[in-house]
């Protein structure tokens, strides 16, 4: 499984972005999808992430209200839009793939992820 993140740049504070994340595989709807993030110096952290049937989504209470995820199982992509962004919302965005059964939906564990993108930078200026 082949993740390619894309969308990032810089953006004002207050302003929008939309995440993609393409995936190379036949069976992408069957993966639960998520979204983290990594600021400089900090540990990756969980950011927003969507069950394989895209009938639940889960956020970090950082970002809820403020992102929404998505996907498109057509297309083999997972979406993230980012609205009213902070200056604390930068980092370099990945999107990961989680390919077991999970009774919650969703898993905001790093480790419990399978497959990686390579990340797409956010700078958000104040």
């Amino acid at each position: 499984v082949q993740l390619q993140a894309s969308g990032g740049g810089l953006v004002q504070a207050g302003g929008s972005l939309r995440l993609s994340c393409a995936a190379s595989v036949r069976t992408f709807s069957r993966y639960n999808m998520g979204w983290f993030r990594q600021a400089p110096g900090k540990e990756r952290e969980f950011v927003a992430a969507i069950k394989w049937s895209a009938g639940s989504t889960y956020y970090a209470a950082s970002v809820k209200g403020r992102f929404t995820i998505s996907r498109d199982n057509a297309k083999n992509t997972v979406y993230l839009q980012m609205n009213s962004l902070k200056a604390e919302d930068t980092g370099v965005y990945y999107c990961a793939a989680d390919w077991k059964y999970r009774s919650s939906g969703y898993s905001s564990r790093v480790y419990e992820y399978d497959y990686w993108g390579q990340g797409t930078l956010v700078t958000v200026s104040s």
